[in-house]
């Protein structure tokens, strides 16, 4: 029987937080899902527990790989294993209140032109204690797609909402998560192209802050290697690299011409709040390709 919901929590190097975080997802009151666990060639302990919870519970399904493919290949893995109408990413460090999916879902059902429900997050320190309320200030419930996209690239927003519930076959029209730093940040603004979004006013989601998070641990250039082992020691345009992301998002877009043709007017206040960042990026490349300068003998 095919689950009506599918959760992907890929995972690399999981542990401490990886068996509370699945404990959450397990108890959720709505039970038809699957959990799909990935395990990007954990060195740590991640492996064995990962098989004792798979043997434990028959809705979860494990699955390794013998290398470390990258953040990218592992998020975008989970969900071409999964199955259900809804799907959802489940981070290893997150924890979720029992009624998330529960309210999520039924908000996608009471609207079929909403995409992604996603809850009111608190984010909890590494013992799991609440810190604060993270805000979103994102208008993607609006009724017009440049409304929502424009707010979504230029605002300078927390990507908690690509941890929503969404609707399979939207998510499938997009690129997923590429293999670049802010891929999240692209692909919501690609999803808010196909419909609105829809934020549960009840705290449903506990965003764990630690000094091992990805955006902690790493800099803009490692970053890029967590993403994608490949791209290790490469030169990164992130700021040119987002434009063009956008710009090819809403091209792929099914929306009418004339509300894509107004989509485009929001890259004027996106290009005048980043030239800078996109100069940067420019000389910081250019210094990089250089060859460096021998001292004379």
């Amino acid at each position: 029987m095919i689950p009506t919901i599918s959760i992907g929590l890929p995972v690399h190097n999981g542990m401490p937080y990886l068996q509370e975080a699945v404990e959450s997802l397990l108890a959720q009151s709505r039970t038809d899902f699957e959990l799909i666990i990935s395990d990007n060639a954990s060195s740590d302990a991640t492996q064995d527990l990962c098989a004792a919870l798979a043997a434990s519970d028959k809705r979860i399904i494990y699955h390794r790989s013998d290398r470390n493919k990258g953040a990218a290949w592992n998020f975008n893995r989970v969900f071409a294993l999964s199955r259900g109408k809804y799907f959802r990413w489940a981070a290893h460090d997150d924890l979720c209140h029992k009624d998330l999916l529960l309210h999520c879902a039924e908000a996608l059902e009471a609207d079929k032109n909403m995409v992604l429900a996603y809850p009111r997050t608190a984010t909890i320190d590494e013992s799991g204690r609440p810190t604060r309320l993270a805000g979103h200030c994102i208008d993607v419930s609006n009724a017009r797609a440049f409304r929502r996209f424009g707010s979504l690239i230029c605002v300078n927003h927390a990507c908690l909402p690509v941890f929503g519930l969404v609707r399979r076959e939207a998510l499938a029209k997009t690129r997923l998560i590429g293999s670049y730093v802010a891929s999240d940040r692209v692909l919501l603004a690609e999803l808010a192209l196909h419909g609105r979004f829809h934020e549960v006013p009840i705290v449903l989601f506990y965003h764990r802050e630690h000094p091992k998070r990805s955006t902690r641990a790493h800099n803009m250039q490692s970053r890029t290697a967590w993403f994608d082992p490949s791209k290790a020691g490469g030169v990164v345009f992130p700021n040119w690299r987002l434009l063009k992301e956008y710009t090819c998002s809403l091209r792929r877009s099914p929306l009418e011409p004339g509300e894509r043709s107004i989509c485009w007017f929001q890259f004027l206040p996106w290009i005048a709040a980043n030239w800078r960042g996109m100069i940067e990026d420019v000389l910081a490349g250019v210094k990089r390709l250089l060859p460096s300068r021998v001292p004379p003998a």
